[in-house]
């Protein structure tokens, strides 16, 4: 009797011990349910989960926005990126305007740019090249699509986009706007040519084609911040040197036209 006793009294008791090992090793690990124990962790987890979900749920919306009104969507998308863009460069090599201010007299007109001239051209355009090669999924087409992209597409954008460029900065005669294009264009051209095949592969291989002009837009959003950030403080540090002693505040800037010399 003594003997289930106790077999009994050890069945009952090695479970207890354990619930009890596992318990101590969980608050070793977790710190128990306290500020950074396992409770902490779950509303972390559940924290990240609940903005993904609103993530997921804004990205869904913009992408029926595409389909359902792709030209506003895309126009509205371009010109925040392009005055985003704009004010991020100036902060970036602080150029400020007379006021002491980042947002300049640029960043409504690149806006401006970016939702009337930017968004409607590439729209147009690579809604062409997406037709003429609709369909066509081999390694051929995609390499083809990719050359005429090179060839045609990139020349028409970056030659609007210097020309516009050089009146946002003040150009006025045919003259202006033509020798900035001119001594523009190859630079440009060169990062196109180095970026642009990348973009276009990812984009064959992984995006809807409605999302194309999107996904270039954010491209063209970070490599035209570092161009323009680079830019604006190479003028700058021009201006500190010819105007040297002569006034001109740290900015460079003394008024709005001395943004491009010249102009």
């Amino acid at each position: 009797m003594s003997v289930k006793f106790e077999k009994e009294t050890i069945r009952t008791n090695v479970p207890a011990r354990k619930h009890d090992l596992a318990h101590e090793v969980g608050n070793v690990l977790t710190r128990g349910g306290g500020p950074n124990g396992y409770l902490a962790v779950r509303r972390v987890v559940a924290a990240l989960v609940e903005k993904g979900e609103a993530y997921n749920g804004m990205m869904q919306s913009y992408l029926m926005q595409l389909q359902s009104n792709p030209l506003r969507t895309k126009m509205l998308t371009s010109g925040t990126l392009s005055a985003l863009q704009e004010f991020l460069a100036s902060w970036i090599a602080h150029d400020r305007n007379k006021n002491g201010h980042y947002f300049t007299s640029r960043v409504p007109k690149m806006a401006v740019y970016g939702a009337l001239v930017s968004a409607p051209l590439g729209h147009f355009l690579i809604s062409i090249l997406q037709r003429v090669f609709a369909g066509r999924t081999s390694l051929r087409a995609k390499i083809l699509q990719i050359v005429v992209s090179n060839l045609v597409i990139s020349p028409i954008q970056n030659s609007i986009y210097l020309a516009s460029m050089a009146i946002i900065a003040g150009a006025r005669t045919f003259h202006q706007v033509r020798a900035t294009v001119k001594a523009g264009f190859m630079p440009v051209m060169k990062i196109s040519w180095v970026t642009s095949p990348v973009a276009l592969a990812f984009a064959q291989k992984f995006l809807p084609e409605q999302t194309w002009v999107p996904f270039f837009n954010i491209i063209s959003f970070v490599i035209g911040t570092y161009i323009n950030a680079h830019t604006k403080k190479k003028r700058l540090a021009a201006l500190r040197r010819k105007h040297y002693g002569e006034g001109v505040s740290t900015s460079g800037r003394t008024e709005d036209s001395a943004r491009r010399p010249g102009y």
